[in-house]
């Protein structure tokens, strides 16, 4: 067990859950202060709320890229799985409850937590794996960058698909 790689997941994994339920709120507490909806949820959408948990994890990354990258093997393939592994699982469980049942605010709030704790899991599993070849590493790139630039976009230019619609609104991203 990296005992460093542990400390940091568990650190991770409280300041994603803690800074995203800001998030949640921090767009409207700003005064709709467009810039801020890049990474703080603009409406219900089940999109904006997957930047509740990639956002932060991105920030935690950052710190985490000066503290503990030397010290682990596969940084960034670790980052770039649990980037995409913490969105699939909020809709998988997101959808897969409310296909049985009605939304429920606190199943909610337990499906971010239940993600971000999977997320941060598979991000230690990879950081204390053995040494991916450097092969991966364009993949990893290419799969950062995409992901990046999807939740960096579609607030502002969002598809006109179920989950970039807000079921209060039926708006899609920034809606005025």
């Amino acid at each position: 067990m990296n005992k460093k790689a542990l400390n940091w997941t568990i650190a991770g994994t409280l300041f994603i859950i803690l800074f995203g339920a800001f998030l949640h709120f921090a767009f409207e507490l700003s005064g709709e202060f467009t810039p801020l909806a890049l990474i703080a949820a603009v409406n219900e959408s089940t999109w904006e709320h997957l930047k509740l948990a990639f956002w932060p994890a991105v920030i935690f990354s950052l710190l985490e890229l000066k503290f503990l990258s030397k010290a682990v093997n596969n940084f960034a393939l670790a980052k770039a799985v649990s980037f995409y592994v913490m969105p699939i699982a909020i809709i998988v469980m997101f959808y897969g409850y409310t296909l049985v049942m009605e939304d429920s605010f606190i199943a909610d709030i337990l499906i971010f937590m239940i993600s971000v704790v999977i997320g941060q899991i598979v991000n230690y599993k990879l950081l204390t794996a053995k040494k991916f070849p450097e092969s991966w590493r364009r993949y990893t790139l290419i799969a950062l960058v995409a992901i990046v630039l999807m939740f960096s976009l579609f607030t502002y230019f969002a598809p006109r698909f179920f989950l970039f619609q807000d079921p209060i609104s039926g708006g899609y991203g920034i809606i005025q």
